[in-house]
């Protein structure tokens, strides 16, 4: 399990599934014998071991104040389903999605809130997350789209009256069918659409969300694989 707090990427992995040497990471901790402190790290953590209280622990840490010093934390556990079962116990889980739309080679980005992102949006009562990435993005940004394929999902959290939510984003790669009356949902505080070849979406992964470099990420792998895939026939 990836998510992200205060936009930083915090992993739970199966002990022995660690698939990084202990090279990648600036500090190692022990859970058990030094604690979780996380104004005492910097860089990439690997913490060892800690009990699912400790985790929550550390989430609320990690929420209470954005600690620019510690760029991610992995986590290693022995039961990495059990543990992540008890942290959804403890939030408001909110399901969304959202889509990521293809053109001509150019992909489709919405600026919302002074940030580049893709267009997204929480799921009606009993919709399916297909169904409602395709209406979030005809919505946001006044086209028509084709479903493709999933590209994955991804998790954050955040606080909403109040109460910590927990926030899961299927995410699904898209083609526009017509765009001739592209513009941005402004009632969504969305203030510009834009077609960006892949120079200009580069740049604009810099002003948006670890979430969504990650779903980018995703998709250029996809693409990769497939690619692989059709030049060994």
């Amino acid at each position: 399990m990836k998510l992200f707090i205060n936009d930083k990427p915090l992993t739970i992995v199966r002990d022995g599934k660690l698939n990084l040497p202990l090279s990648t990471f600036d500090q190692l901790v022990d859970a058990h014998k030094d604690g979780v402190h996380l104004a005492k790290w910097q860089g990439e953590i690997l913490l060892r071991f800690p009990t699912a209280d400790q985790i929550f622990n550390l989430m609320e840490q990690m929420k209470a104040r954005n600690y620019k010093k510690v760029d991610a934390i992995t986590v290693i556990v022995n039961d990495p389903e059990s543990a992540s079962h008890y942290l959804k116990k403890r939030f408001t889980v909110v399901k969304a999605a959202g889509g990521l739309v293809e053109k001509d080679g150019k992909i489709l980005m919405i600026y919302r809130l002074k940030k580049w992102d893709l267009p997204k949006g929480k799921l009606e009562k009993g919709e399916l997350p297909i169904e409602g990435a395709q209406r979030e993005v005809e919505e946001e940004c006044n086209i028509k789209v084709e479903v493709i394929e999933k590209i994955g999902s991804t998790w954050h959290t955040y606080m909403r009256n109040g109460k910590h939510t927990l926030k899961k984003t299927y995410w699904y790669k898209m083609k526009s069918i017509d765009d001739s009356q592209l513009a941005p949902q402004l009632e969504e505080a969305i203030t510009d659409v834009r077609w960006m070849e892949h120079y200009d979406w580069k740049n604009a992964l810099y002003n948006s969300y670890a979430t969504i470099r990650q779903v980018f990420s995703k998709y250029t792998q996809l693409e990769k694989d497939k690619l692989s895939q059709t030049s060994s026939l």
